[in-house]
């Protein structure tokens, strides 16, 4: 899936600069343009087919809730603001979410992620890159993609929004959830063996009932993965 194309309309230099960190540790965001007043937009919007607006209130010859009543047809819009008082007004025009400053990393997240929920069909398919019958995939880290083979992968650690990825050579830390990265992975290949832990079947070196080793590191089974992991162990 392509990620959503979006714009920040933001007259704060530091506000905008910082959004444009965040966007850029979204796989499944694509930054277009960077606008200091909503004015300065409209083009853009006509032209680029934008998805999804991160809009400031006060800005500039336009103020943003004003802008939001001229578009007859309005992409997804998120408010970026330092006003608490004008929540109500903003989701009587359907935006998405509205987010107070200064605003935390999590919290961002929190409201993109609520993108994929009005629009299941898109999910966040773009974090992770599996060309069709390929051995391999690209993943979205430290701003680049990065070609990772599923042979090289020991195990894979959920880190809450971040996953750890082992591979016989490094480490990389990407930018979403362990459930994501699973729906990309070869399932005859892989095994979940807990809420946070994947591991590459053909890696495991030695197990116990409650533990699988790879590499001489012990990675715990989950109670509620114990019956799958066991079948699975119980064939080799």
């Amino acid at each position: 899936m392509e990620p959503y194309k979006c714009i920040i309309i933001e007259d704060e230099p530091l506000a905008a600069e910082i959004l444009q960190d965040y966007i850029a540790d979204v796989p499944f965001l694509k930054l277009k343009n960077t606008y200091a007043d909503a004015i300065s937009a409209l083009d853009d919007l006509s032209a680029n087919d934008i998805e999804v607006i991160f809009l400031d209130i006060n800005l500039p010859k336009l103020k943003g809730l004003d802008f939001i009543q001229t578009l007859k047809h309005p992409p997804h819009i998120i408010i970026t603001t330092a006003y608490h008082e004008y929540a109500l007004q903003g989701y009587e025009l359907n935006i998405v979410d509205y987010l107070l400053k200064p605003i935390e990393f999590s919290r961002f997240l929190k409201a993109v992620n609520k993108l994929n929920q009005l629009n299941p069909a898109r999910s966040i398919a773009a974090a992770v890159a599996t060309p069709l019958g390929k051995d391999y995939m690209f993943i979205n880290a430290n701003k680049k993609r990065i070609k990772i083979y599923f042979k090289d992968i020991l195990y894979i650690e959920s880190l809450k929004e971040y996953v750890r990825i082992y591979t016989t050579d490094q480490e990389i830390v990407a930018k979403f959830q362990l459930g994501q990265i699973e729906e990309h992975l070869p399932k005859a290949d892989f095994l979940r063996i807990h809420r946070s832990f994947m591991v590459a079947k053909e890696r495991i070196d030695a197990y116990t009932g409650t533990e699988i080793e790879i590499r001489n590191k012990q990675l715990p089974i989950g109670r509620s993965y114990k019956d799958q992991v066991n079948e699975f162990l119980n064939h080799i």
